[in-house]
């Protein structure tokens, strides 16, 4: 499983002109899952994400998590997340999930973060193609990979 989360002041996304979901500040968590990508991978990830502490403090040292600073969270599903550009100049895809495999991870990623956030995660489509505004604030972006860490 591998993230992108970026620190924003606000982020949105569009699927044929509509908003699918949008956030004043928090997080954006771009996400992506492999064949191999469990259960234990999504609490690892949960469990991050909402305790990174890459919020400013009174002090302005970065030192409160998204849940300390009543921020929101926007997730969407990015499989490009798993490209391969080793070879040539085309990214092979090969070792991201098949959406019958990724939809129900993604699906409880998502139920985990509204638990662990205690509030409504924003959310793109799964599969759509899909407009993705941001306004990144630092700019902070972490990258966590759940094989790696």
């Amino acid at each position: 499983m591998r993230l992108v989360i970026q620190r924003v002041t606000e982020a949105s996304v569009m699927v044929d002109g509509s908003y699918t979901g949008k956030i004043d500040g928090g997080l954006l968590v771009l996400v992506g899952f492999e064949d191999n990508d469990s259960e234990s991978d999504i609490a690892y990830a949960v469990k991050k994400v909402v305790n990174l502490r890459i919020f400013d403090d009174a002090k302005g040292v970065m030192n409160h998590s998204v849940i300390e600073s009543g921020g929101s969270i926007l997730l969407v599903s990015q499989f490009t997340l798993y490209a391969q550009t080793r070879k040539g100049n085309r990214p092979s895809y090969i070792k991201a999930a098949r959406p019958e495999k990724a939809i129900p991870l993604y699906e409880s990623f998502k139920k985990e973060l509204e638990s662990a956030l205690g509030k409504t995660v924003e959310t793109g489509i799964f599969g759509a193609e899909m407009k993705v505004s941001l306004l990144n604030d630092g700019p902070v972006t972490i990258w966590i990979d759940t094989k790696a860490d």
